[in-house]
């Protein structure tokens, strides 16, 4: 999608995704604050001190203060496409934050800026012939021991597929499998590629939650989840 699409899809957004993810019993800010301290469980668990973050995609700034929060030492550079998505970031920030508009073409960061860059179900709108060049610019811009943490939407997931297929703003969206993508990341450059699936039990199965952990593995969550150095 380009700038003047998703700035089109700005005041709208949040009733849309909504009433998008629905049926699974919960609401949008489940999914950002489940992504954010996901992201910091990873980044714990490589011993990575995180002092600067880039919200690749960053839209309305679903992820910010759920960022900010986990990471709290960390310096936060919002970046997207849509200017006017981007007021919305800094609105919804606990602490400062530096804006950024993309204009999808070239990252306006030296090399090694970025400890995490992080990025929610974003790729699905960037056509896939641009995916690996944009990846390796993305590496470029992490640290030596830096991750580029990435979250998709799992086309094998039939909820999925009905939360998409009725998703206004996701009418373009072309959806990525789970080792596409890894193929993907590894053609631009990345090493030590982890895949696992995410978000498996609905709002209703709650208490099941627990056992993700040592779900990963199976290719029927919601989302899937790389991790990248």
């Amino acid at each position: 999608m380009s700038q003047a699409e998703f700035d089109a899809y700005v005041d709208e957004y949040d009733a849309q995704h909504a009433q998008s993810v629905r049926l699974s019993g919960e609401d949008p800010d489940f999914f950002a604050e489940y992504k954010a301290k996901e992201a910091a469980r990873a980044m714990a668990s490589v011993g990575v001190h995180t002092r600067r973050i880039m919200d690749f995609g960053a839209g309305r700034g679903n992820c910010i203060a759920h960022l900010q929060r986990q990471f709290p030492d960390a310096a936060l550079t919002a970046l997207d496409v849509s200017a006017r998505s981007l007021t919305h970031c800094a609105a919804r920030a606990i602490r400062p934050l530096e804006t950024v508009c993309y204009d999808g073409h070239t990252l306006p960061f030296a090399e090694a800026s970025f400890d995490l860059v992080f990025t929610a179900c974003v790729f699905h709108h960037i056509p896939a012939d641009r995916h690996i060049r944009l990846l390796a610019a993305i590496r470029r811009t992490l640290t030596p021991q830096g991750r580029f943490i990435l979250f998709e939407h799992n086309p094998w997931n039939p909820l999925t597929r009905h939360a998409v297929a009725t998703c206004p703003f996701d009418a373009n969206a072309v959806l990525i499998n789970a080792p596409e993508m890894r193929r993907r990341f590894r053609a631009a450059g990345f090493t030590d590629v982890d895949l696992r699936w995410t978000l498996f039990f609905p709002g209703f199965l709650a208490a099941l939650r627990p056992l993700e952990r040592g779900l990963g593995w199976l290719p029927l969550g919601a989302q899937y989840c790389i991790v990248a150095r």
